[in-house]
C-alpha cells in the first residue's frame, strides 16, 4: 500500500525580512521543494494613481517619489517627460544633460541598495555596509540639489527645481572616482566567492522566451540575453548623445542578474562622466509663461514672475485633450507613465507601468520545482519595491 502524498502550505510574509516590503508569498511545498508559489500583493496599497488624478499636474510630482522610493529621480523624470510631451514643451539642453546625470547616479544608488540587501539575504553580511557607504555620497548630492535626501522632487515640469549647485561637478566627479574604486572590493567579496556563486548560479532561471511572454524588462529581461533597453530602443532626454553598452546575460539566472547590475553601475558612471564633461551652459528651466514655474530668483524681484508663480501654484495650467505614454529605463526596468488630458488643470487619467509589479509576476516560474531556500534568492534577484508594486 503506497503512502498518500501530501503537500504543506506555507505563508512567507507579509512581514518577512527577505521579501523587501510587505509581500506575502503563498507556497505549496512537497518537503523542501516548491510545488506552487503565489505572490499576494495589496498590503501596501496607497492609491497613488487615483490620488494624482485629483491633483494639479505640478502637485502630483511628489507622489511619484513614493512609488519606487529608491529611485525618486527616475520617477520624477518619467512623469515630467510625459507631461512635457502632452504640453509640447521642449526643455533646454542643459536640463537634458543634468537629468541624465542625475538619473544615472540614481540607477547606481538603487543598484547599491539591491546589492547590499540581496547579499545580506544570502548571508553576506558585510556587503550591506559597503554598499550603503557609497550610496551615501549620492544621497548627499540629492540633498545639495533639492534639499532632501530621498524624496527630492527635484526634476520638475519644464526643467529643474533650481539650478545645479556650484560644486555639482566636483561632487559628481568624486562619486564617480570613489565608486569605481570601491567596486573592485565588491568583486573581491562576491563575484568569485564560491558560496555566493553556489547560492545564485543556476538558481531562479527563466528563459528568454518566458521572459518576453511575461513582459519582463530591465536586468530580469537582459539577464536572459534579450537586448532591450529603453535608453537605446527609444532614446529620451538626450540619451542618443551618450556612449554606453547594454550588458547582457546568457543563463537567465540570479548570478547573471547580479553581473548585469554590477556592469550597469559601471556604465552609469560612464554616462554620468560624459554628462559632466559635456554639460552645456544655459537656463535650468524652459521659458513657458503660465505653464513652467519661473526661476525663484525672478519671483522675488519681478512682478510678472511672481504673478505667474502664484497662478501656476494655485490654479495650475490647462492641458490639451489627448493621451500620451512615456517610458524610461528605470533601475528595475521599463517605467512608463500614461496620462490623459481633458482640457482641465488636472489629469483625467494617470496610469503607471511599474517594472516591479510586472517582473514580480514571474516569481512562480522562478521558484516552482526548486528548493524553499532558493525562494529568497529568487525574490531578491527580481529587485522589487512594494511601493511601486502596490502604488
Amino acid at each position: 500500500m503506497s503512502a498518500e502524498k501530501k503537500t504543506v502550505t506555507l505563508n512567507m510574509g507579509p512581514q518577512h525580512p527577505s521579501t523587501h516590503g510587505v509581500l506575502r508569498v503563498k507556497l505549496e511545498l512537497d518537503g523542501e521543494r516548491v510545488v506552487t508559489a503565489e505572490p499576494i500583493i495589496g498590503y501596501l496599497h496607497t492609491g497613488i494613481e487615483k490620488t494624482m488624478e485629483s491633483m494639479l499636474y505640478y502637485k502630483a510630482i511628489p507622489a511619484t517619489d513614493r512609488m519606487d522610493y529608491l529611485a525618486p529621480m527616475s520617477n520624477n523624470l518619467g512623469y515630467c517627460l510625459a507631461v512635457e510631451k502632452l504640453m509640447d514643451i521642449e526643455v533646454p539642453e542643459k536640463v537634458k544633460w543634468a537629468r541624465v546625470c542625475l538619473v544615472e547616479l540614481t540607477r547606481v544608488a538603487s543598484h547599491l541598495v539591491w546589492l547590499g540587501t540581496h547579499s545580506i539575504d544570502l548571508g553576506a553580511m558585510s556587503m550591506l555596509m559597503y554598499a550603503f557607504r557609497e550610496r551615501e555620497l549620492i544621497i548627499d548630492l540629492y540633498e545639495a540639489c533639492g534639499g532632501q535626501r530621498m524624496m527630492t522632487s527635484y526634476i520638475r515640469i519644464g526643467g529643474l527645481a533650481s539650478d545645479l549647485p556650484a560644486d555639482f561637478e566636483k561632487k559628481v566627479r568624486n562619486i564617480i572616482k570613489t565608486i569605481r574604486e570601491k567596486m573592485k572590493d565588491y568583486d573581491k567579496l562576491l563575484t568569485e566567492n564560491p558560496i555566493f556563486i553556489m547560492r545564485t548560479k543556476g538558481v531562479a532561471v527563466i528563459s528568454a522566451e518566458d521572459a518576453i511572454n511575461y513582459c519582463l524588462s530591465g536586468p530580469m529581461l537582459r539577464g536572459c540575453g534579450v537586448n532591450y533597453d529603453v535608453r537605446k530602443a527609444n532614446p529620451y532626454s538626450g540619451y542618443e548623445n551618450f556612449d554606453f553598452d547594454v550588458p547582457l546575460g546568457k543563463n537567465g539566472d540570479a548570478y547573471d542578474r547580479y553581473l548585469i547590475r554590477m556592469e550597469e553601475m559601471r556604465q552609469s558612471l560612464k554616462i554620468a562622466e560624459q554628462a559632466i564633461d559635456g554639460m552645456p551652459e544655459g537656463p535650468y528651466r524652459a521659458h513657458v509663461p503660465g505653464v513652467v514655474l519661473p526661476p525663484k530668483e525672478d519671483v522675488l524681484y519681478k512682478m510678472e514672475s511672481m504673478i505667474f508663480h502664484f497662478k501656476i501654484i494655485t490654479d495650475g495650467f490647462e492641458a490639451p485633450v489627448g493621451s500620451v505614454y512615456q517610458a524610461i529605463e528605470s533601475p528595475k526596468g521599463e517605467l512608463g507613465f500614461y496620462i490623459t488630458g481633458d482640457g482641465t488643470n488636472i489629469p483625467r487619467r494617470v496610469r503607471v507601468r511599474p517594472p516591479s509589479f510586472v517582473n514580480l509576476g514571474a516569481l512562480p516560474i522562478l521558484t516552482e520545482g526548486h528548493l524553499l531556500a532558493d525562494v529568497v534568492c529568487a525574490i531578491g534577484s527580481i529587485d522589487i519595491v512594494l511601493g511601486e508594486v502596490d502604488r
